[in-house]
């Protein structure tokens, strides 16, 4: 199919070449479609990276249902219940599409799907490819697809900058190549672009996925909600290299534990111990490691001598850092990995803005909560990517977009945004550390330069913890300890956010002058 400018008028243009983002293109197939990746396919998606797997309820043991009630008792009271029964009675269809489209999960000698355990879930229910390279086996199978799928459009290399809107409606995107700006005019729009990782120095998440498509979003005015609710692993590997390795939770599910420098078991006395929620078992490290502690992963045991077979990747990596996770413990720190709050989208995908959809991490669909359960993420991916596709097909081209050939603005770089997120926004909260990041990241964001997108996100997310005065899942306040009664999902626009920005920053000056 051609690719001239003209012939992509009017087309569905998908922004991000992870999961969400091929898996809504193969969906809309044979209808014509534009991809955009800002790299070459699998270089910069989380999705590449994940580990633990995809949780399905295919067991014999195990029902949606059940799926459905460790889903909600992870999110913390703010799941939205039929959005989350909704996606997870599909997930053992995804599985077999995933399957038909050449995924080589894993598999016992029966032909029946082997399922991992891992923390908070209540059955094995993790269906795994090539042990820990899950993420990776699915993206080899679908970037396959996508390249022999001659309705996909694919532009590699070409990063969208701007969202052109008219009267609360999309009309166009405005990218950026290596040639200048490309605008391409649209009224179809679908955000993939995965997670925010890239806002924080210590992170498993590629260093390119720092909130773009969210940034996209709020300033086309769309609503974004439960920014404050970020997941940390607890189980970083613990060294230099940026991003981070993950050591994946099924680890803990096959019976590894977390000990210190002494060999002392500090979770063995919580409720679940290991496999309690993601955000007890990091802030738990979190405090161990505060209090003076070396925190460790000791597999030596369980899996133990079945670790290199089982792991592959991780062991790799593992025997790089001069470790070998069979006779050593493996040096462990929580880290930024999984965004639960996004772009706020309906069950169609559709966000406040007509003609903007989201998938994936980058939406924030009611599944996750505030606390995700694990290897929910690529379930909700991939499940709702067809039931996107279905709406874009819908809607069908409307009225016909218009395009302006305006100067892209510059390519973001987070690099300034990293230290002023990762002191105040990290796995422990306080008023004066947020109240501090809103101070640094509000100049920013009302600026024009690099780092213009990256600080509006933060700043967005600074101004939702802010205002949420309780801890609840991924969001711990130590000066708000407890939870609320009364669980409500958070929801800012772009107005909104420098609105209470002002209001935040005037009221700390004025509390400094009445002190002075």
């Amino acid at each position: 199919m051609s690719t001239n400018i003209s012939d992509l008028t009017g087309l569905p243009v998908i922004i991000g070449g992870g999961a969400a983002g091929l898996m809504t293109a193969l969906y809309l197939a044979p209808e014509p479609v534009v991809l955009l990746s800002k790299s070459p396919l699998g270089a910069e998606a989380s999705s590449m990276w994940a580990q633990g797997g995809f949780a399905a309820a295919v067991g014999e043991d195990d029902t949606p249902a059940l799926h459905l009630a460790d889903t909600i008792g992870a999110g913390a009271g703010l799941c939205d219940e039929a959005a989350a029964s909704r996606i997870v009675q599909e997930a053992p269809n995804a599985i077999e599409h995933l399957a038909s489209l050449g995924v080589a999960f894993d598999r016992r000698a029966d032909g029946g799907w082997r399922l991992g355990l891992e923390a908070a879930h209540s059955r094995h229910r993790i269906v795994h490819a090539t042990g820990d390279g899950t993420g990776r086996e699915i993206m080899r199978a679908l970037i396959a697809a996508v390249r022999r799928t001659p309705s996909i459009i694919l532009r590699e290399g070409v990063e969208a900058r701007r969202l052109l809107v008219e009267d609360n409606a999309i009309t166009g995107v405005l990218a950026a190549t290596d040639r200048g700006a490309l605008p391409i005019a649209t009224n179809r729009v679908v955000i993939a672009t995965g997670g925010i990782g890239g806002l924080f120095a210590d992170s498993t998440n590629p260093s390119g996925c720092f909130g773009q498509g969210l940034a996209l979003a709020a300033r086309a005015g769309a609503r974004l909600s439960d920014l404050e609710f970020i997941q940390f692993h607890p189980t970083a590997f613990d060294g230099p290299s940026r991003p981070m390795p993950l050591l994946t939770e099924a680890i803990r599910g096959d019976g590894a534990v977390l000990i210190d420098e002494t060999g002392y078991r500090f979770m063995a006395d919580q409720p679940g111990a290991e496999l309690a929620a993601r955000d007890i078992v990091a802030r738990a490290v979190w405090r161990h490691r505060s209090a003076g502690h070396r925190t460790f992963l000791d597999a030596r045991q369980h899996p133990g001598p079945q670790f290199e077979r089982r792991y592959p990747v991780i062991s790799a990596f593992c025997k790089m850092a001069g470790i070998d996770p069979v006779s050593d413990p493996i040096p462990v720190r929580p880290a930024v990995h999984y965004h639960m709050g996004g772009i706020a989208v309906d069950g169609h995908g559709r966000s406040t803005v007509h003609g903007l959809w989201a998938c994936g991490e980058a939406a924030r669909t009611g599944l996750h909560g505030a606390n995700r359960l694990a290897s929910n993420s690529l379930m909700e991916a991939i499940v709702c990517a067809r039931w996107v596709a279905d709406s874009i097909g819908g809607a069908g081209a409307g009225v016909q977009p218009t395009s302006r050939a305006d100067a892209a603005p510059l390519a973001a770089d987070p690099s300034a945004v990293r230290p002023i997120l990762t002191q105040g926004l990290g796995v422990l909260r306080h008023h004066n550390g947020i109240e501090r990041a809103i101070r640094s990241l509000h100049p920013l964001a009302r600026g024009e330069g690099p780092a213009s997108d990256p600080a509006l996100v933060g700043l967005m997310i600074a101004v939702a913890a802010h205002q949420r005065n309780e801890s609840r899942g991924g969001h711990f306040r130590s000066d708000f300890p407890e939870s609320l009664p009364l669980a409500t999902a958070s929801s800012l626009s772009l107005a909104e956010t420098f609105g209470a920005a002002r209001e935040i920053l005037e009221s700390t000056l004025s509390a400094r002058s009445a002190r002075s």
